[in-house]
């Protein structure tokens, strides 16, 4: 049985996976050379440059709440698209056209929104196209998707931060305001054709209206009652035990905040540390920045190695997949990653710096870390979510990624260690979250109603 989508429903997806690879490559090529920018052409010192970049992530990671809202309340995904895709490209406008610190806020301020707008809407869009598809179909679709994210990543990364030591700022971020608008103009291609999904207006009974009906009733429910019970008298039962297991899921996703912090050090500390060492390959010179294709390189061959092989391996043994166990292991990988960081930097503090590929370690293990704790996560959220709540969990996921980079950029101002201290202290910081992570985990069961995970 041919399990294909129909070939207008191909061409569609095919539109919006483009797309989003063109978007994604803007995206990751910006940042990949966004430290480089701010420490060489804008002067700022090391400890502000980490700060600044870990502030733009943080925006971009934020703004997805918005531009999820307008999609679902105001104008549709795809007019959504239309609107955010335009202030992507006049960002990356800006940046090229006034390379000044002023400049640098307007640029990196119309691509968070523009980011904020596309994060949430082109994936969702990729399904709208097969709505009601063969799982099967929508499970090989959005692998298709994955792989194609990824594989744009890795080329901005090496891309970009090659244009910028060579061509300049302007060049660069040029060529990334091109990608979208290259996108922007595939998926426009395509417009006479796509399926798009209602407007569905407001939610009466949101998780926001849900928890502020609760708040404002505390202390009026019975004894032994959830204080969510409260909010009854005006929202439905499944409302508000939609809500209780969106609360016990966002305790896990507290506790993968420092997490975060440590993974978008890859753009940041790791580059300026990958500044300070030889890079000559014969008669080539890495740049620093380009190690991050290192990480979406990584993760392309880690995700079919240890979902088609390693996991199946063990689960034979009698091990326990579970994904807060897969999770925990994978928070105990990323010290490992900053603990090699740490060594790294005692070589270039006792000026004996080594090759720049001695960073490859640590990439390799946040890329497994990253397998582990993010990939991972997605599946935990969607499986112990309830099903009409989902959306409102992917959005809190974001939420974590932006409150990791938060707690990064204050670190970066605050922490006054230097050198190998300061990747210590993060290795630390990550070993405390693990171990409090794994006691959550522990005390931890499956929601009612949830979609049984492998290894539960």
């Amino acid at each position: 049985m041919d399990r294909s989508p129909p070939p207008s429903a191909a061409s569609r997806v095919a539109h919006v996976v483009a797309s989003e690879a063109c978007e994604r490559f803007a995206f990751y090529g910006t940042s990949s050379i966004l430290t480089v920018y701010l420490a060489q052409w804008l002067l700022y010192d090391g400890a502000d440059a980490r700060a600044a970049y870990h502030l733009f992530q943080v925006a971009a990671y934020l703004t997805p709440l918005l531009g999820a809202w307008v999609a679902d309340r105001l104008l549709g995904r795809y007019r959504t698209i239309l609107l955010v895709s335009a202030l992507s490209i006049a960002g990356q406008g800006v940046l090229a056209l006034w390379p000044t610190r002023a400049g640098l806020l307007l640029g990196l301020s119309l691509i968070s929104l523009g980011a904020g707008g596309l994060k949430p809407c082109l994936s969702a869009f990729v399904g709208d196209q097969v709505e009601g598809a063969d799982p099967a179909v929508l499970d090989r679709i959005y692998g298709w998707l994955y792989w194609t994210v990824n594989l744009a990543s890795a080329a901005a990364r090496v891309l970009l931060p090659a244009l910028l030591p060579r061509q300049g700022p302007r060049v660069a971020f040029a060529v990334s305001g091109a990608a979208v608008l290259a996108g922007l103009g595939i998926l426009v291609a395509g417009g006479g054709r796509y399926r798009r999904a209602p407007v569905v207006g407001p939610d009466r009974h949101g998780l926001a209206r849900v928890i502020g009906r609760a708040l404002r009733r505390l202390g009026t429910g019975r004894p032994g009652e959830h204080w969510l019970d409260a909010a009854r008298d005006r929202h439905p039962a499944e409302a508000v035990e939609g809500a209780k297991a969106v609360l016990r899921i966002v305790v896990v996703f507290a506790a993968v905040i420092p997490f975060w912090a440590l993974f978008d050090q890859r753009g940041s500390s790791w580059v300026l540390q990958g500044r300070a060492m030889p890079a000559a390959l014969g008669s080539w010179t890495l740049e620093a920045a380009q190690l991050q294709a290192l990480d979406p390189a990584f993760v392309l061959v880690l995700v079919p190695l240890l979902g088609w092989g390693i996991f199946p391996w063990l689960g034979r043994r009698g091990i326990d997949l579970a994904p807060l166990r897969k999770m925990s292991a994978g928070m105990f990988v990323t010290v490992a990653s900053f603990v090699a960081a740490a060594l790294v930097q005692w070589r270039i503090d006792a000026g004996q710096p080594p090759h720049l590929l001695w960073q490859v370690p640590q990439y390799a293990l946040l890329a497994t870390g990253e397998v582990l704790v993010a990939v991972t996560g997605l599946e935990f959220s969607y499986t112990q979510a309830p099903r009409a709540m989902r959306s409102t969990i992917l959005s809190i996921w974001f939420l974590t990624v932006a409150a990791g980079n938060l707690l990064t950029a204050v670190a970066a101002k605050l922490v006054t260690l230097r050198g190998a201290g300061y990747f210590w202290f993060f290795a630390a910081l990550m070993l405390a979250a693990a171990l409090g992570f794994r006691q959550v985990a522990g005390r931890r069961r499956p929601a009612a109603g949830a979609i049984a995970s492998p290894g539960r």
